[in-house]
Formats: structure tokens, sequence, C-alpha cells
């Protein structure tokens, strides 16, 4: 038996051939296995390249990556291929995508360009805002992309009027992509299916890179994803994956957790192992998320065993208000700290919805409490990153409109919104990139004045010189040339009030071109497509701005969702309602179908190591009334009272 592993884990790193499913339960050492069992496959004479490891986040990846590289002997040659969905689909599409129409130097937009491109989108096919906002239509494309739905498929599928001028807005929204040359996010995983289902020769040859595959958090993929991984692993059958369907909480995000229910049925002659024993929680804890996710119907059968006995049993509390409940909690994290046993950083409170964390921030601003409120504005979303962000994307690839055209008056250089207009609407016309309308001289003579000639002129010579510095050399000399050259520090000047706020955002410029210079100092081959790149998927995994966070000395404020993976001395369950947990949404939609939600709830009780408090509010401020609220039915289910809940109201809650 491999040192330091229990039995199941040992069997699970040593099952190296065909189809496993390795159940592993919350706090069950999973990243361990995953990584021993890597090094195992290096050991028996598999190369290392010929291994593919899949996960969700870049935090994860990199963490797998860093294990690995300590289970390996030194002078081991080559390496196993470790990354998230999004960054394996980017390296197939820059070997394959061309043959789908697209440029092999696509760009990838981001949030905001989605946003701006939805705006041009429902203003072509003439539907207000207020019919569908772009924040609308960008969410149901994401869900039908993440369904393997695509535009014709959507027209057929969509049963309300919404859905209808959705399906309408997603054709013109992919046409207008594909003639930038530019995909989303999503698109990183439904091109890649749309290559592998139609073109036999670039699956073979992806598929054929790798003799095995491991998927990590398997219970999270969605149906894309699902078939990419299939795709892979089919030729050869060796395939493991590690997850948990008792924590599949991102059905939001279109996650199915029959994909890990019915691994067997979907690869016949599947070995499974659980992974059972719990090294996080004390036994009383265990206890309560046990009898709690028992209740769930149709899961794989799992219970965590306790590897440490014992500890005090999750205390339920119910106070008169929301705002008594904010005082309470904060109080009771003060008692703690001043006692000497607990940091701030040992205290975690986790709550179900986003405006529940006001009334808590409050009072820990009360009583002078370091905090840290997770799920804050990324670094890659503020103005002044994504200004030069555009830049750097405009000297790869001009014809990404989105960002030439963020950038094209940023600074103010005397190009108006209406020859801005005059552009779009001629690049439109044309069915061009709206560079190429720019580098029309004769249609720039006949169609706009001198001075706003001129303008056009010099950036176009700016961007060709950036371009010619670029490509001479990747370095941070020419990144400091470009920001030099657009007196971007002017922009800075303008959109600031105070000289913090200058200084704020300046130091946000300084602290791109860190990242660039940190990526030149790790990349052999730079170059300014590999930066865009790195900088598009780390921008939309919050893992790492959650983990800046949370290195603070400071009490934890977030959401359940945010809060999987990660783990607490002391957890602070706050407005356990119906309504709240189980959300309202899911009573809704699905009736007492509420297994999503009591999940959730279960990965909220398994972040605790020592302590657990579980709290209610008797009423909360609704449209400025106070209404009453029912206390949710997760905490009966979770002392086995479930069918006699007002006994336990009455008699078993505290009243504060």
């Amino acid at each position: 038996m491999s040192a330091g592993l229990n039995a199941a884990q040992n069997e699970a790193v040593n099952t190296l051939n065909g189809p496993l499913l390795v159940l592993a339960g919350a706090g069950s050492g999973k990243t361990r296995v995953v990584t021993y069992r890597i090094a195992k496959l290096i050991s028996t004479g598999i190369q290392p390249e010929r291994i593919l490891a899949v996960t969700f986040t870049n935090k994860a990846a990199q963490e797998m990556q860093h294990r690995v590289r300590e289970q390996l002997k030194s002078g081991q040659n080559g390496k196993p291929e470790i990354s998230t969905f999004h960054s394996l689909c980017v390296r197939i599409l820059r070997r394959q995508i061309e043959v789908l129409g697209y440029p092999k130097s696509f760009s990838i937009v981001d949030a905001a360009d989605q946003d701006t491109m939805a705006r041009k989108v429902l203003r072509e096919i003439r539907v207000h805002t207020s019919q569908l906002s772009p924040r609308e239509l960008i969410y149901q494309i994401s869900s039908w992309k993440s369904k393997c739905i695509r535009p014709e498929r959507a027209s057929q599928i969509a049963d309300t009027d919404k859905q209808h001028v959705a399906a309408a807005g997603y054709r013109r929204y992919q046409s207008e992509l594909k003639r930038m040359g530019s995909v989303d996010f999503d698109d990183l995983l439904l091109l890649t299916d749309d290559l592998f289902s139609a073109h036999a020769p670039a699956l073979e040859e992806e598929a054929n890179r790798f003799d095995h595959l491991l998927i990590d958090e398997y219970q999270d993929t969605n149906a894309i994803q699902y078939r990419i991984v299939k795709a892979l692993a089919s030729p050869h059958g060796n395939l493991c994956v590690v997850g948990d369907d008792d924590q599949s909480i991102y059905g939001f995000r279109g996650s199915e957790v029959e994909h890990i229910l019915h691994f067997e049925d979907d690869w016949p002659g599947a070995k499974v192992i659980r992974l059972q024993t719990n090294y996080r929680s004390t036994a009383a804890i265990l206890e309560t998320a046990n009898t709690l996710i028992s209740y769930n119907k149709g899961r794989l059968e799992k219970t965590l065993i306790p590897a440490r006995p014992g500890g005090q049993k999750p205390r339920i509390e119910q106070f008169r208000d929301e705002n008594v409940e904010a005082e309470q909690v904060v109080y009771s994290i003060q008692r703690q700290i001043e006692s000497g046993h607990w940091e701030p950083a040992d205290f975690a409170i986790l709550f179900r919805t986003n405006e529940q964390p006001r009334v808590f921030e409050t009072e820990l601003r009360k009583r002078n409490l370091p905090y840290v409120l997770l799920g804050s504005k990324s670094f890659f979303d503020r103005k002044e990153v994504r200004d030069l962000l555009a830049y750097l994307k405009t000297v790869h690839r001009p014809r990404d409109e989105s960002s030439l055209r963020r950038i094209l008056n940023t600074p103010a250089r005397g190009i108006s919104n209406k020859t801005m207009d005059i552009l779009v609407t001629e690049a439109t016309q044309r069915g061009v990139a709206m560079w190429e309308v720019m580098k029309d001289s004769e249609f720039l003579k006949t169609s706009l004045p001198v001075p706003a000639r001129m303008a056009i002129g010099n950036f176009i010579d700016l961007v060709e010189d950036a371009q010619a510095s670029f490509e001479t050399n990747c370095s941070l000399d020419a990144l400091n040339a470009l920001i030099k050259h657009t007196h971007y520090e002017k922009e800075v000047e303008r959109a600031s009030n105070t000289p913090e706020e200058r200084e704020m955002r300046w130091s946000n410029v300084q602290e791109l071109v860190n990242a660039f210079s940190s990526y030149i100092s790790k990349n052999n081959k730079a170059s300014l497509l590999g930066f865009l790149d790195e900088v598009a998927l780390n921008a939309v995994d919050l893992e790492s701005d959650k983990d800046k966070q949370l290195s603070k000395n400071a009490i934890a404020l977030m959401t359940l969702h945010a809060s999987k993976g990660l783990e607490f001395p002391i957890c602070y369950m706050v407005g356990m309602e119906e309504g709240i947990l189980p959300h309202r949404r899911s009573l809704e939609e699905d009736g007492d179908d509420v297994s999503e939600e009591r999940r959730l709830a279960y990965v909220g009780v398994t972040r605790a190591q020592e302590l657990l408090s579980l709290s209610l509010s008797l009423s909360r401020m609704k449209w400025g009334k106070a209404r009453e609220t029912k206390p949710s039915r997760f905490l009966f289910e979770m002392i086995g009272m479930s069918d006699n809940p007002n006994k336990y109201v009455k008699n078993s809650a505290k009243q504060a």
C-alpha cells in the first residue's frame, strides 16, 4: 500500500486501466488520489505527455501540477497535460479551428464585449431592451450553448416570446462573432464539439495524443464537456472520473448530475471505488451532513466516515429578524477572537443569496472586525485593465472589432461617436471588419472631415508600430512603449476624481505590466497571443481572486456556491429559511424537488472543521415591511425531525 493512503485511496491509485469512477466524498483526499494515480501511471511506463488531466479551475489545475511534480523523480522527462476544460479547448482550436472557417489567431471576447455585441444585435433585430435585455440575451445564449444547442435548434425549441426573440438574436450574435474572427468563452467548448462531430480526422488527431484521461469534479460537467470527454476517451477507454454527486450544485451553469449517476451505463464494465473517510470535520458535524443528504433520492449510496471522533453538535439558533441575526453572529465571532484561541481567518459566514451579506458587513464594520467579501469585482473587470487589454487585442488582431471600438477614442483623439457610427455602418454593409474600412482612404476621403481622417491615420500608425515591435520581440519594452505612445496616463488622470483614485488606477496598469512580465519569464516562446489567451482564461476563473482575498487574516463572507472546495474551522450558515435555502426559485420551478438546494446545504455543512452554527430569522424585511418566515426544511432534516417540524420550532431553537 502507498504511504499515507487508506485502503480505498490505494485501490483507486492502483486501478490503472479501463473506465473508473472514484466517488470522493467531501474532505476525503481526492486531490491526493488523482496526483498519486498520475505518478503511478508514469512509474509503470506511461509517457507523461500521454496523460491528460482536466479540472474546472486554474487553481485546481495548478495545485495538481505542483503535487504531481513533487511525486515524480527528479530528471523525469516530459510532463502530463493538466488544465481546465477551456484551456484544453483553446489549444485544440488553435491547432484545428481553420476547418470551421475561423482564423487560427481568433480572439476571445470577454463579458463586457459580449454585452456590447448583445446591444448591437438587439438594435439590429429591432428589439427594445425592455423586451429582452442584453444580459438576458447573453444568459440565454450561454444556457443553450452549454446544452449543445446551436442557433437553428434554438429557433425550433423556443417556447416563449422571449425565447423566440433570443433565438433570432443568437443567430445574429454568432454571425457577428464569426465575421470578426472571434469566439466567446462558451464557444471554446461548442466549437470543439463541432470540430469533433463534423471532422473525424481532427478528432482522431486530438484523441490520439493521449492514452489516459482523468476528469476531476465530474459531477460538474455540462452536456458539451461530457461529449468532449467521451470523444477523447472512446478510442482507448482509459477514463478515470473523480467526483461526488452529493456536491453537484452548478445546475444553473448547465452541469448535469446525471453524468456521474449514469457513468456505469455509459462505460460498461466500469469499476466504482468509494472514498468515504472524511479527514476534515468532526464526527458530530458529519452526522448532521449524512442525515441531511440521506433525504435526496436517486443518489449514489455513500456515507462519510469521520477520521476525527467527537466534536460539538452543530448549533441551531433563531433570531427576531435579520439585523439581530447579524448582530449576534458577529458578536459571537468577536467574542471567540478576543478569547485568543481563534484568528479572524478561521471564520466563514455562508449565505445563499447575494443580498444577504449587507447587514453582516454593516455589523462587522461597526465592531471594526476585518472581513473579505468573496466574489467582488475581478481585477480583469477594471476599466484601465480592460482598456489596455483592448489595445493589446487590437495590436494582435485589428479585426477584433469590440476591442477596436473600445479604444479608438480612448484616450480622446478626435474620433467622435458620429465618425464611429459611419465606420461601423459601412463595415456592416460591406460585411467586412471595421479596420478594413478605416484603411480605405478613398472611402474616408468622401465620408469624413480632415481632422477625423488624420486622427484615424495616427491611430493606424500607432497600432502598426506596436505590431512591428511585438513581432520583432515580444518583450516588456514593447508593452511599455505601447502604454507610453497611447498617452494612457492622461486617461487615468481624466478618469480619476482624487489623487488616491489616480494612484489606484495607475497601480492597476502596473499590475497588468507585472502579469505580462511574469508570463514572459515563464514561457520560452512568449507571444502576444499566448499572453492574451492566458488572461482570457484567468479573467473568468474567479478562483485566483478568491485565493488573494483568502490570504488575508480576515473573516470570510461568501455564498454557499463560492465555498465549495474550501474549509474553515468555524462556519456560520445564516438565513436558514424557506425561500432562501431552499431558494424560492427551486420551489416555484420544481415543486418539491429541491435536491440541488439540499446538496448546496450539504456543501455548506461539510465546510466546517470544528464548529458549525445554523441560524434563521423569524421575520425578514421585504419591500420595506417585516414578513414572517418559515424555518428551512433542511434544519428539520438535519436532526431527523422532518415529519414533525412544528414540534422542533417550538421547543428546540434558541430565541435571541
